[in-house]
């Protein structure tokens, strides 16, 4: 575990973020296990804000903490990864149609999206959190309180698969932004078709920065 001290904000703040980006860089392939001394060390601050952040990540299904072993990450497998990918396409392809006509007013909000997020391409952890609120944004603008909550669900398990994709992949974030960008484009044509392919195109580039073939985070 290399060290990368926390600055800035509350340590456990810090800290939380430190370990969770921390995490998304672990082999997807192999489960791992954290110990709390471990963590504290390699990220320079004491056991208690780690002790706080393994609870925070346990309760966001990053890990899960085993009586005196330590806290355990899962190995992601391709499987899965395809399996949240094809559910997000399908959630997403009918929110993106749903949200058209867009209006020059929610299209003019998803660009300012963009652009924060683009302010956050040297963040890895902001950039993906940023990259959430667009598409939570589009799905929430098609009204359905029950695809969001489920969509809410999806996006948890995909934060990590988001981070592989843009800390594996040199140019990633840069596509992530265009491939936003020609959504919201797609969004002013007014063509609910337009916005479907531009989604699966989105979704299909992300597996592929995955370094999987077909079809669908960041």
């Amino acid at each position: 575990m290399s060290s990368s001290q926390p600055s800035g904000g509350s340590a456990q703040d810090t800290t939380y973020r430190w370990l969770k980006q921390h995490i998304a860089t672990l082999p997807p392939d192999d489960g791992t296990f954290l110990t709390e001394s471990g963590v504290a060390q390699a990220a320079g601050t004491s056991r208690t804000p780690v002790r706080e952040a393994l609870l925070r990540l346990e309760a966001e299904g990053f890990l899960r903490i085993m009586p005196k072993k330590g806290a355990f990450v899962p190995p992601i497998s391709d499987a899965e990864v395809r399996a949240v990918m094809e559910a997000r396409a399908l959630v997403e392809d009918w929110c993106v149609r749903r949200a058209v006509p867009a209006g020059e007013a929610f299209a003019a909000e998803l660009d300012r999206l963009v652009a924060d997020q683009e302010n956050a391409i040297t963040d890895p952890l902001g950039f993906i959190e940023r990259d959430r609120v667009f598409h939570r944004t589009i799905v929430r603008r098609a009204g359905n309180p029950v695809l969001a909550d489920f969509y809410e669900t999806l996006r948890e398990r995909q934060v990590r698969m988001g981070l592989r994709a843009v800390t594996t992949s040199a140019d990633r974030s840069r596509r992530v932004l265009d491939e936003h960008a020609a959504i919201v484009a797609a969004l002013r044509t007014g063509d609910p078709e337009e916005a479907g392919r531009a989604v699966a195109a989105h979704l299909t580039s992300t597996l592929t920065a995955l370094h999987l073939s077909d079809a669908g985070s960041a």
